[in-house]
């Protein structure tokens, strides 16, 4: 297992993509340390004071005018994390959980939490060692952090509730001890820092924004495949265009397009002579599209790593100033806009790539390619209902995109008035990524199809790379067979980065 050291304030989109991609294992930089453990003097300092601090000796949401005596300070602590405990569904991958984890160290390591050195110590050796909560995916509304999620971090941490360890499903204590660690006792405000952040919702965000680049970067190959299918113009992709309009992703695009599609002899053979004028949308407007959604995607990139960094509990030590202050940076509106935008690029990419497919597989339309790629088109059906299962998927992520930042509701007897639902907003990506994974799927396998039709014409060396990969595991459709299968392994490839993998081109780069 690879292992990174972090700076907490100063990671990487490529480090947090690391972390979620190779499950890399985790360590804060110790120069945070000093910081660190001068937070945690002044909340010890406070927890036996007279003055009532949020959390620290007072009750938490609504009940925080009830003042906690000194001696009860383990068992708030205690009580917060076990009666927060209140996820269900089904378990987070591990993948979320350790990214999640990872995220909630950077957090406490800005030094402004409070909590003492052990507990960072024990999250790293967590991740180190292989023991993973489990996390139920449902409770959070975003506001005031992902509280339940966390909790059920927390709990494993104390020793209780359920932990992963060496493929088995323990409780929390044994987990731990399998693995060579001891629980924790929390200490003043220990619990608190640990359960109230926006780390679940930014895990998630993180995770549908690194897939959902990697899809993007797939969409450019089958989109060029499918250019090439229906003997499609390469000229709207002249990089003049798209320098006068001057959107960065735009031109980006337009950039891999052009060098995926080079010295095709498909694309050569209807320079001239060819009576169609111009293109429809979905192959003409391919980096307009692809384009945004790539700009949309760097800025939700950018908000992440930004809240990636940041500290998102509640109180915060002020430790220049000298002071513990009650805020809001739990609160995940930054999160929930940064997956509403995701998920709108998402939807964008899967609805232009669906119109390609209905392209491809229209006879009125593909430049004389057959009825729905089959050479005896009646007798079979072809790729006729792959297209139809696209529009599905097309239409199901049209619904997931609306927004779920702007569907607040208050929690907590009104004290939590305002939430922002980012967790919601995060989670879906996941679905939505699949959905367009699997569009795109069966773009590939009918451009395919419809590139072997132009034999003995021959396409671009980078695309017929992409389509021997495919030929691997997925033969031509000659005749009508079981169908399921194809599909399945066409979205793996796409899933595990093949297409960019195989064709020799640089593809786009999320931190450019």
């Amino acid at each position: 297992m690879t292992s990174l050291t972090l700076t907490p304030g100063a990671t990487t989109l490529s480090d947090l993509a690391r972390i979620y991609g190779e499950e890399a294992a985790v360590r804060l930089d110790p120069a945070c340390h000093e910081d660190i453990a001068r937070a945690a003097a002044r909340i010890e300092a406070a927890a036996n004071g007279e003055l009532a601090v949020y959390g620290v000796n007072t009750g938490f949401g609504k009940l925080a005018s009830v003042k906690i005596a000194a001696a009860d300070t383990a068992t708030l602590q205690r009580n917060l994390i076990l009666s927060h405990c209140c996820g269900v569904g089904e378990p987070i991958s591990r993948r979320h959980a350790r990214l999640m984890m990872a995220l909630k160290l950077l957090s406490l390591g800005r030094g402004a939490s409070g909590v003492r050195l052990k507990l960072i110590t024990l999250i790293e050796e967590m991740l180190a060692r292989g023991v993973t909560p489990v996390i139920p995916v449902q409770g959070s509304v975003g506001a005031s952090g992902d509280l339940a999620p966390l909790a059920h971090m927390a709990a494993v941490m104390m020793g209780h509730a359920e932990a992963v360890y060496d493929g088995q499903t323990l409780p929390g204590a044994e987990a731990l001890a399998r693995a060579g660690l001891e629980p924790v006792e929390l200490g003043a405000k220990e619990g608190l820092a640990l359960i109230n952040g926006t780390q679940f919702s930014t895990a998630f965000a993180l995770a549908g924004l690194f897939d959902a680049w990697a899809a993007m970067q797939a969409a450019l190959v089958t989109s060029a495949m499918s250019t090439d299918a229906i003997m499609g113009s390469t000229a709207p992709l002249q990089p003049e265009i798209h320098t006068l309009r001057g959107h960065a992703g735009q031109i980006e695009a337009a950039a891999t397009m052009r060098a995926l599609l080079e010295d095709s002899d498909i694309r050569e053979s209807h320079r001239e002579g060819d009576t169609r004028v111009q293109d429809p949308y979905c192959i003409r407007c391919q980096p307009q599209v692809t384009g945004a959604a790539m700009d949309m995607l760097r800025m939700a990139g950018r908000t992440l790593e930004i809240e990636a960094n940041a500290a998102t509990d509640n109180p915060l030590v002020l430790t220049e100033a000298g002071l513990i202050v009650s805020g809001g940076n739990f609160h995940a509106e930054p999160v929930g806009f940064a997956a509403d935008m995701i998920a709108l690029a998402v939807a964008e990419i899967g609805a232009i790539a669906q119109r390609r497919v209905a392209l491809i597989v229209d006879p009125t339309l593909s430049f004389d390619l057959p009825p729905f790629l089959t050479p005896n088109p009646g007798l079979n059906s072809g790729l006729m209902i792959a297209e139809v299962t696209t529009a599905a998927l097309m239409s199901e992520n049209k619904h997931l995109a609306n927004p779920c930042v702007t569907d607040s509701t208050p929690t907590s007897a009104n004290q939590e008035d305002h939430v922002s639902m980012a967790a919601h907003g995060a989670v879906r990506l996941g679905r939505m990524v699949a959905n367009l994974e699997r569009i795109l799927g069966v773009e590939l396998l009918c451009a395919a199809q419809g590139i072997e039709f132009r034999a003995p014409l021959r396409t671009s060396a980078p695309l017929a790379a992409a389509l021997a990969r495919l030929r691997e595991t997925v033969p031509s459709v000659v005749e009508d067979r079981y169908m399921a299968p194809d599909l399945q392994r066409a979205a793996e490839l796409v899933r595990r980065g093949v297409l960019q993998g195989v064709t020799g081109i640089d593809m786009p780069e999320l931190n450019a």
